[in-house]
């Protein structure tokens, strides 16, 4: 399999769903499979000072049409 080596890139940021406690995160499963169903990978987290996940960010090339 060749690696892409696109020059234009698109991002999404999805931020990590969070139980009322605040203390727990829900599984973002569903959406993850959604970004992918439409391209996107994920490629970085963003985390909270002192640990948690608080965004997932994807990218996908931006198509030339």
């Amino acid at each position: 399999m060749s690696e892409r080596t696109d020059d234009h890139w698109e991002y999404e940021t999805l931020r990590v769903p969070r139980g009322e406690v605040k203390k727990e995160s829900v599984d973002p499963k569903a959406e993850i499979n959604d970004l992918a169903s439409d391209g996107w990978r994920l490629v970085e987290t963003v985390d909270y000072t002192g640990g948690g996940t608080k965004f997932l960010i994807f990218e996908r090339p931006v198509g030339d049409a």
